[in-house]
């Protein structure tokens, strides 16, 4: 290894040098500054006749130089992280003794003691050494970035202006360093070959994978401000991804500081959850405030997924108390855990038991008399529920009636239950039993209305479709296949689903629930539906797992290759939210609704599932099973 190179690392491999390290280098600085200045200014003859009286008067003069330093604290950086501002600190210190000796010369004869030095010389000399030491500075923090590009990885970032520049600058300023620019990507022909931050910008168009393979860059950055552009371009993030390119995202425009302050905390590489075709959802956060601050929750499946979010949501505003209901001990555990460590003003109780246990259940009514019940309990499964109708009557309508008649009993001001797109024209048993729910709790709001039934409870249904990350989602099954090397099972070619993320599902079902006035079955914008095999391969290739194969099974048991969002006889009102419609559906009357739920939850409780599933048809008449044994029944 050269000498040179002993050094390099030498120097590089220690936290920091000295403090009189640096004070030493800026002194012979200074020194060999003004002997250049002086050298320059006379004859070499003069300054080799003069050499060590100047020395002397400089070396006098170096005294005021220290006191500038001192000052400013110029010795106390590390210059493999120099800035901008001890550039200026510099400038400032050697300002302050250049301005000590001025004055200092007006009032005492220096001349008389001191070999003489022309008061240009010594403005020159502040010139020379303010640069050189910038100078020394500069080099060695870039000979510390270009020491690192092999540890850090080589990035282009798309988009330019502010959002492009000010990330340029985060990830040029971040320590530890985790990024080496190289360009700027555009779709702005009017940027297009120019250059920003001392690198080129090239266009986004077809030769744009050549010039990062040239560049030797595998990883892409993209603005705040281009992130839901970049994302709405499939192509170019599929180019991308087959090509092996890593992209990382930032915070979206709305979140951005506009600095870049809080950028590189936010910075991470995409997941499939930003590539899901949809819009930002907005909601009237004030009014949910105003309506849920003060009151007691309650809220059946807390320790799922669609209800623990909907119990951090409902936090945040502050209710007086939560009670929190669930079967699943060590879930329900860890959400008892969580609500003391992040919320511990608020009285939170989190129970273990099942909401088909009419007694317990109407304990707790009484004891904790809920403003508000948010019912997300419910067996979900598609496959599980075809091989278990009874249970998932005895849980999903035994447990929503029970539920739903203390709510009547122990006056609770809303009830929303939280239901499933598969509850349109069901073709499964799970799906069947979320509109037995509907039908049921839609039929006792009518008869609150018309005084058949007292109370003033107000009944509210949701209804979208699967959400990412839920327990059961296809995420989580795609993610540990591809992680055992697969292959990923998909049902079929064609499948699509409407897909929604927890905390936006979460938060459209606080609004539809608190703001309706009862009755409504709202039905949530689900964007674009998304081919679960697109899907699957996206995941793939995100994962940058190689020779993992896509593999398909068939359509499970009352399965379809499409959900519908809303019946086919049924349509849909506006209101309050963009994102939020009010389907019209069929009206049922309480009385024979209840004797028929009835008789169905006592059938059940028989085992006999052709039994129980034909008399789920007869109250659902859509109802048509696909990929079932129950099949024979419709033929009946």
């Amino acid at each position: 290894m050269k000498p040179f190179d002993k050094l390099v690392n030498w120097y590089f491999t220690k936290r920091a040098l000295p403090y009189w390290y640096i004070l030493v280098m800026d002194c012979l600085i200074v020194l060999a500054s003004g002997l250049f200045c002086y050298y320059i200014d006379t004859s070499g003859i003069r300054f080799a006749n003069h050499f060590w009286p100047l020395l002397g008067t400089l070396c006098f003069y170096l005294v005021f130089y220290l006191i500038g330093f001192r000052l400013m604290r110029t010795y106390y950086g590390v210059l493999r992280y120099s800035s901008f501002s001890d550039i200026c600190r510099i400038a400032a210190a050697n300002f302050i003794a250049i301005c000590i000796i001025g004055i200092l010369r007006m009032f005492f004869h220096f001349d008389n003691y001191f070999e003489p030095i022309r008061m240009r010389e010594l403005f020159f000399t502040f010139i020379i050494a303010t640069l050189l030491m910038a100078g020394v500075r500069v080099m060695v923090k870039s000979l510390f970035d270009s020491m690192r590009t092999d540890v850090t990885k080589r990035v282009f970032i798309y988009g330019v202006r502010e959002g492009g520049i000010g990330l340029a600058k985060s990830i040029k300023n971040e320590t530890p360093k985790r990024f080496s620019l190289q360009g700027f990507i555009t779709d702005e022909e009017d940027m297009n070959h120019k250059f920003l931050m001392g690198v080129g910008v090239i266009p986004a168009d077809e030769h744009m994978l050549e010039q990062m393979e040239e560049h030797r860059v595998k990883t892409l950055l993209v603005s705040p401000l281009k992130r839901e552009e970049f994302v709405a371009n499939t192509d170019l993030v599929d180019r991308l991804m087959n090509a092996g390119v890593s992209i990382y995202l930032t915070n979206t425009a709305t979140e951005w500081d506009g600095k870049g302050n809080a950028m590189m905390g936010e910075l991470r590489e995409i997941e499939i959850e930003d590539l899901l075709p949809r819009d930002e959802i907005e909601i009237d956060m004030s009014a949910l405030r105003e309506l849920l601050h003060g009151k007691r929750v309650l809220i059946t499946g807390s320790a799922g997924s669609i209800g623990s979010e909907i119990v951090r949501q409902v936090a945040e505003f502050a209710p007086e108390e939560m009670t929190l209901i669930d079967q699943a001990e060590t879930p329900q555990h860890d959400l008892r855990l969580q609500m003391a460590k992040t919320f511990p003003d608020i009285k939170c109780q989190t129970i273990v038991t099942s909401i088909c246990r009419r007694e317990r259940m109407e304990e707790i009514f009484r004891e904790h008399k809920p403003d508000y019940v948010f019912h997300a309990a419910a067996y979900k499964h598609v496959p599980m529920m075809e091989d278990n109708p009874c249970e998932s009557i005895q849980n999903n309508v035994e447990g929503t009636m029970i539920l739903a008649d203390l709510a009547v009993k122990y006056d609770v001001d809303k009830f929303v239950m939280i239901s499933t797109d598969k509850a349109v024209n069901p073709t499964n048993v799970m799906g069947c039993s979320k509109r037995l729910c509907e039908i049921y709790v839609q039929s006792l709001d009518k008869a609150i209305k018309e005084k058949k039934v007292e109370g003033h409870t107000q009944f509210v249904t949701t209804r979208f479709g699967n959400v990412l990350g839920s327990n059961g989602s296809v995420i989580p099954l795609f993610k540990e296949q591809i992680k055992n090397g697969g292959p990923v099972t998909v049902t079929d070619p064609s499948i699509i689903r409407y897909f929604m993320l927890i905390p936006e599902a979460c938060k459209l079902v606080l609004e539809a629930g608190t703001l309706g006035n009862g009755g409504e079955i709202y039905v949530f914008d689900m964007g674009k539906p998304v081919r679960i095999a697109d899907l699957a391969r996206r995941m793939i290739m995100l994962s940058g797992a190689k020779n993992v194969e896509i593999e398909y099974t068939g359509l499970r048991d009352g399965e379809k290759l499409y959900e519908e969002v809303l019946n086919e006889a049924e349509t849909t009102k506006p209101t309050f939210n963009s994102k939020i419609r009010i389907a019209t559906v069929r009206e049922y009357d309480y009385g024979e609704v209840a004797q028929q739920m009835r008789e169905l939850v006592s059938v059940s409780y028989g085992c006999d599932d052709m039994q129980t599933v034909a008399m789920m048809k007869r109250i659902v008449p859509e109802y048509k099973s696909k990929h079932s044994k129950y099949e024979s029944l419709d033929k009946e």
